[in-house]
């Protein structure tokens, strides 16, 4: 954690926001346990109409914001970092209003957000607890799945919506969504811009299967995440300078001192699903039809979603001609013409070379993705048996 001699930490400076969109059955004691913790704490009313919270929340020494009609969860987050960020705020922590995330775990932050005002926190909940929907544990290994391509990084439990965001740099973002997709963007454009990423473990609470009240839709919202995720992934594969808020350190390791520097490219992203994503990777760069770049194409990709860049070096081996184009351009012969191709001649192999070419293409699209999801699945099961071995003898 970096240190800033320059920043002094004030509770008096961090709001806590609650974005509230037809909870009425947990919001007011959600509030109430919130400022508890903290003295500033604003809600913002997604246009609920189970309960006029300006009436509810009279008695309560609180900031309330009203929308008329529903906006988003990311769009209430955004008037509220408006809001605060006019009033000199240095932090934001977020927190859902339907009781899942304890308020009473705010000052867990505290310390964290102490050492500097780049921090991001996120809340990453403890899942070990009863009733944990399977859809939130398949989400999370999802998000961070993604989260990893996209910065490097593991984000611990990225669809955590318990936060604490720096005021000051957040606003100087740009943000392309509003609804639920809002906080995996935030989280990506923020380690981009240079903030210190941290996880906070935080308790959760999750009612009996059919009681909870949640707005999260599952085919649109995750629609809506899988096309941000789409986006920000293309945009960290172009070579596209990305704006610094906070400079990033110097790598400690010099292309001089080679023997470190090999060790760390083998140990760099060396998890099974790190692995298993650099095999697919290497996979579909290695049998597509770029004749004397694969390698360049493989370290350069990698290398912009930090994958290793060992193993799919390796692997581009498995796909080298002539047995892959081959079998590339066969494939797309007979989807062609609805047979194979048997005729192998001067006029089949030189005066229709670029038949042969957009077949060659053809088939690739085709046989790549099988062949990338063949070597991700063996890749994942090969280490995954290995940290296993090393684990049980340690």
């Amino acid at each position: 954690m970096t240190k800033n001699s320059e920043y002094q930490f004030d509770i008096k400076k961090t709001w806590c926001v609650i974005p509230v969109y037809n909870n009425a059955g947990t919001v007011l004691d959600v509030a109430s346990r919130c400022l508890r913790q903290i003295e500033n704490v604003l809600i913002v009313d997604d246009g609920s109409s189970d309960l006029n919270l300006s009436e509810a929340c009279a008695k309560l020494p609180v900031t309330l914001i009203r929308y008329a009609e529903n906006r988003g969860k990311g769009a209430a987050i955004l008037t509220a970092l408006k809001f605060i960020g006019e009033r000199d705020a240095d932090y934001m922590i977020t927190i859902d209003a339907d009781g899942q995330h304890y308020p009473e775990d705010i000052p867990l932050f505290f310390p964290i957000l102490a050492a500097n005002d780049y921090s991001l926190v996120i809340g990453c909940r403890d899942f070990s607890g009863e009733n944990i929907p399977m859809s939130s544990r398949f989400g999370r290994r999802f998000a961070n799945f993604w989260m990893k391509l996209e910065t490097g990084l593991d984000g611990g439990d990225c669809q955590s919506g318990f936060r604490a965001y720096p005021v000051k740099y957040l606003v100087q973002l740009n943000f392309l969504c509003r609804k639920y997709n809002f906080e995996t963007e935030a989280l990506v454009r923020c380690v981009w811009a240079g903030l210190e990423l941290h996880a906070a473990p935080v308790r959760s609470w999750y009612p009996e299967h059919g009681k909870r009240i949640s707005h999260f839709r599952p085919w649109m919202d995750n629609f809506r995440i899988s096309c941000i995720h789409t986006h920000l992934l293309a945009r960290r594969i172009l070579p596209i300078p990305i704006r610094q808020l906070i400079p990033r350190p110097k790598p400690s390791i010099s292309i001089f001192h080679l023997p470190r520097l090999l060790s760390a490219l083998l140990r760099e992203n060396a998890t099974p699903g790190g692995l298993a994503a650099a095999a697919a990777v290497g996979t579909i760069l290695a049998v597509i039809p770029i004749p004397g770049f694969h390698s360049v194409a493989i370290l350069y990709i990698t290398a912009r979603l930090h994958l290793n860049k060992v193993l799919p070096l390796a692997i581009q081996n498995l796909f080298m001609p002539p047995l892959t184009p081959i079998l590339c351009i066969e494939l797309g012969y007979r989807l062609r013409n609805g047979t194979w191709l048997t005729e192998f001649s001067f006029t089949t192999l030189c005066a229709q070379i670029h038949y042969r070419v957009a077949e060659w293409w053809l088939g690739s699209l085709l046989l790549a993705p099988i062949f990338a999801v063949l070597m991700a699945g063996v890749t994942y099961i090969v280490t995954a048996f290995i940290h296993r071995c090393k684990d049980e003898k340690q």
